[in-house]
């Protein structure tokens, strides 16, 4: 394998120290260090955990016109992950060893990051049967965590069963919350523009209602809750308040939501049409300050690729979804760091440390240390420039694009393979 120096690098507590890979770990972090490795000039850089993303949607198998597991692992080396979370909603649907272990092995495969599954709460995403949980979480897959998304478990009696079942392995449900009774047509957030438009509004207690009722199952089981993609105020205060209580509930943002808001859908343009929807400007700022206190803990992408034809047509029939793993990193330091919000140890904590904990990834969310895994990205926090094509992913439902945005991942390390370099993504042996 491969070793390499990167010299003249900053870390989150803006020490500037040289790092040695070699074997797949940190051998060495110090001043001066000297090297036969190939050298990387990190000057202007910060040395971050790689991250990791708790929310993904690769599409295969069954959709790999939008998404395969290589294309969207390359997207995410893009971005600085190191490890990232599909969702089950596929076809099949993953809500057994088989599949879970099929996506698994697709992941090693392509080699870019560590493909961790998301297994299905319920058989066929339907909330009437609990999947196989237990099955999933002893596969060679090793699924500790659980979700429906693209789809709420509604029936509270399935959930708190769901809850229980995987409170012994240490197991986490994490709920897309979405009433669908409070939800039906819904194609954008509700409030006056919605009216305007005469799209069917998609109101925030639709979110806060089922993730108050799962904070109480949560608390009544003493088992592991986590929120997807929070976007209303109403919710915010809702995961606070379980907090407080000491209810064992952890939360994500999406970055879309961290910057963008529902004066988008004006133009009735379905780049911008995404479940949750985009909200109002104080949905924003409130998602914002829960980010920076740590009433939400991380920052999910919901990369949802779509093809063309299903986000360049009417806003009624477009799909739901955006792209996210390329341009999460910039967006979240644009939003939270350069604005002050956070500091990049807080910023580290949310792209990487956390999100590892939540899910059990003994060999990510690492702090940078001698003998630790060598999971790192190196940003470039002074950069400033606009997202463009060509993309890593199959679809190009970026809402991004345009964007003027501050910190570029210049060079990612996986298990102390470079699979990016000088921005661009390093072609691997991997077909």
């Amino acid at each position: 394998m491969s070793q390499y120096l990167i010299k003249n690098v900053s870390l989150v507590d803006d020490s500037v120290v040289d790092i040695e890979i070699a074997n797949g770990l940190i051998t060495r972090i110090g001043s001066s260090l000297e090297s036969t490795a190939a050298q990387i000039d990190g000057s202007g850089m910060v040395a971050l955990a790689g991250f990791v993303d708790l929310h993904t949607h690769l599409r295969e198998p069954g959709f790999e016109e939008s998404e395969t597991v290589l294309t969207g692992s390359r997207a995410a080396a893009k971005g600085g992950y190191t490890a990232i979370h599909p969702m089950a909603n596929t076809n099949p649907v993953a809500d057994n060893a088989a599949v879970v272990e099929q996506v698994h092995n697709l992941g090693k495969r392509a080699g870019y990051v560590q493909v961790q599954p998301i297994g299905a709460v319920t058989k066929g995403l339907e909330g009437k049967q609990l999947a196989e949980l237990h099955k999933m979480n002893i596969s060679e897959a090793k699924v500790r965590v659980f979700s429906d998304d693209g789809k709420c478990v509604s029936d509270a009696l399935l959930m708190r069963r769901a809850l229980e079942y995987v409170k012994p392995f240490g197991g986490v449900i994490a709920q897309h919350a979405q009433d669908p009774a409070l939800t039906v047509n819904a194609q954008m957030n509700e409030g006056a523009l919605a009216t305007k438009l005469g799209l069917t509004g998609w109101p925030a207690t639709a979110e806060s209602a089922i993730i108050a009722r799962d904070c109480l199952l949560a608390e009544a089981t003493g088992s592991r809750l986590h929120v997807c993609h929070v976007s209303t105020r109403s919710a915010v205060d809702v995961i606070r308040w379980a907090k407080s209580r000491g209810i064992n509930v952890t939360a994500e943002v999406a970055p879309h939501h961290l910057l963008l808001t529902e004066d988008l859908a004006k133009d009735y343009n379905a780049l911008y049409k995404v479940n949750p929807p985009l909200r109002s400007s104080d949905d924003v700022v409130a998602v914002r300050e829960a980010l920076a206190d740590g009433t939400i803990d991380i920052v999910a992408t919901d990369h949802a690729p779509h093809p063309a034809e299903n986000k360049t047509c009417a806003w009624g029939e477009a799909a739901f979804g955006m792209l996210g793993l390329e341009t999460a990193a910039s967006v979240v330091y644009t939003v939270m760091v350069k604005s002050g919000l956070m500091n990049l140890k807080r910023f580290q904590e949310v792209m990487s440390l956390a999100p590892a904990t939540i899910s059990g990834l003994a060999e990510q969310g690492q702090n940078l240390v001698e003998q630790g895994v060598a999971n790192i990205v190196l940003l470039n926090t002074s950069a400033k420039y606009d997202f463009g094509t060509p993309s890593e992913s199959k679809s190009a439902n970026n809402p991004f694009v345009g964007q003027e945005l501050y910190g570029k991942v210049e060079h990612v390390f996986y298990k102390g393979l470079q699979t990016v370099k000088n921005g661009a993504v390093v072609d691997l042996d991997n077909k």
